[in-house]
């Protein structure tokens, strides 16, 4: 079935041969679908026939958020820990302990119903395609079922099994790291695109360079891409070892050094900005700028997970990186659309072009300026065409 959508008062396209600007803005368009894909667009005065039509009157419509990093297979919650560090206590990934042993003693169904209403979630704020993390299981039976279950909902699954080391190999975190790269990658690869590690030495939970290099290359040998969550508490090797290896995204970026901004910068590896993070651990935040500035390609997500960030929000990070980070609301919402994708390495999602896959997020607004401009106000939601599935969907990824 072909869709003719009309009636768009501003379409951000990301596509600056379509439109004004690195957004490719048009005003006054229309896009036509056919069977899931973007066939057509340009002025709703020339647009073609189709076999339905979706008028949107007058609203703003962008691509569909990409969030390429997410955490949402989990259980219980962590809101006592928020409320310890709203009064001062300082985060150092510890806390991930506690959701480990919940998620460990909950059924499949259990997180399966938290992970499809938290999918669901995103999805009524403008989320078309998002990354899912393991990394609360830490053991080779709970990393396999928690990417199984990811990969029902998103063929964007990654392995996390170097999220921290578990309390049973604190004395002994290489024996763990040996677990991570031998039997649990075994298990754990055939679920997933991508294998990750909390490379971070000012951690006591978390990995050093060299365990953090261990993981990647072991995961890269067993055909997975890489990674990275790099430079969260301190200026250390996480950023280097990415782009070195050429890992996808590095992820965090918090505390960069001078030679960190011109790596990333001469590479190719994403960096992945996650401001609800700085929001929720009253952390200092990633300087977007200077990145940008520098030539860097940035990404927005939200970090989605139940204890340093707990929003499913695309929009909130927007605003947030406005306010905070310096970023112009263009330069957001690219991040958190194309930004993603490339942090992905798609082409088929993050924008609105002939080809692209139909991921239409429609504003209750004239502009994608109200997205940072009415910060909290639930204007975005993915648009649900006839004929067109669910690209995000509880009952199955595509």
């Amino acid at each position: 079935m072909s869709v003719l959508v009309t009636g768009i008062g501003e379409l951000v396209t990301n596509d600056p041969t379509l439109g004004d600007g690195p957004l490719g803005l048009l005003r006054g368009a229309a896009v036509v679908v056919d069977n899931g894909v973007v066939a057509w667009v340009g002025p709703a005065g020339r647009a073609p026939d189709a076999d339905a039509r979706v008028d949107v009157g007058g609203r703003a419509v962008v691509p569909g958020f990409v969030d390429s990093h997410a955490h949402l297979v989990f259980a219980g919650d962590r809101a006592a820990e928020f409320e310890a560090r709203m009064s001062g206590a300082r985060y150092d990934g510890g806390g991930i302990g506690t959701t480990v042993a919940a998620t460990r003693s909950a059924s499949d169904d259990e997180l399966r119903g938290r992970l499809r209403a938290l999918v669901a979630e995103m999805r009524a704020q403008g989320t078309t395609t998002v990354e899912v993390k393991s990394g609360y299981g830490l053991s080779v039976e709970d990393e396999e079922r928690c990417l199984r279950l990811a990969a029902e909902v998103t063929p964007e699954t990654t392995f996390l099994g170097a999220h921290v080391v578990p309390p049973e190999y604190a004395a002994t975190p290489d024996e763990y790291v040996s677990l991570v790269t031998g039997p649990m990658l075994a298990a754990c690869a055939p679920h997933a695109r991508w294998i990750d590690v909390f490379c971070e030495p000012a951690s006591a939970h978390a990995f050093d360079g060299e365990q953090a290099r261990a993981v990647l290359e072991a995961g890269r040998a067993a055909g997975l891409d890489l990674r990275v969550h790099a430079n969260q508490l301190s200026a250390g090797p996480g950023v280097r070892l990415a782009v070195e290896l050429g890992a996808a995204s590095a992820d965090h970026c918090t505390h960069l050094t001078a030679e960190n901004v011109d790596a990333l910068a001469g590479g190719t590896t994403v960096a992945t900005l996650l401001p609800g993070v700085e929001f929720s651990t009253r952390s200092p935040y990633p300087d977007a700028r200077r990145l940008l500035d520098a030539g860097v390609t940035v990404a927005l997500a939200t970090d989605c997970n139940p204890g340093s960030c707990f929003t499913t929000s695309m929009s909130f990070c927007i605003a947030v990186a406005v306010r905070e980070m310096r970023m112009t609301p263009a330069e957001a919402l690219w991040a958190a659309t194309a930004g993603g994708a490339v942090a992905l390495r798609r082409t088929d999602v993050g924008r609105l072009a002939p080809g692209a896959r139909a991921d239409l997020a429609v504003l209750d607004a004239p502009s994608h300026l109200h997205l940072a401009y009415r910060p909290g106000v639930p204007l975005v939601r993915a648009l649900d065409l006839p004929g067109v599935p669910d690209p995000v969907s509880p009952s199955g990824g595509t």
